[in-house]
């Protein structure tokens, strides 16, 4: 409850906001690779958003229509992912 005494104030821009995307699967909607700023959609809040994608292996590509998983995010748009195992 904001505003209660003694609560901690909100931590915006903390790695923790992101906690929920983290194991989600999304789909490729931009390519994703060196030097590359892609995109993926993913399901959040009861719809699918999209997000900024870079790869967590930097060498790596991930092609449009690939499924990934997110590794990391960073508040508010962009998620570092790593293809989905089949």
């Amino acid at each position: 409850m904001p505003g209660r005494p003694g609560a901690p104030p909100p931590e915006h821009g903390k790695q923790q906001q992101g906690e929920p995307l983290i194991g989600k699967e999304g789909r490729v909607t931009g390519k994703i690779g060196p030097g590359l700023v892609g995109e993926v959609m993913i399901p959040v809040r009861g719809g699918v958003e999209a997000f900024y994608a870079h790869p967590v292996d930097p060498r790596e590509e991930i092609p449009v229509g690939s499924i990934v998983v997110v590794v990391e995010y960073h508040p508010p748009r962009t998620v570092y992912v790593a293809p989905a195992m089949a």
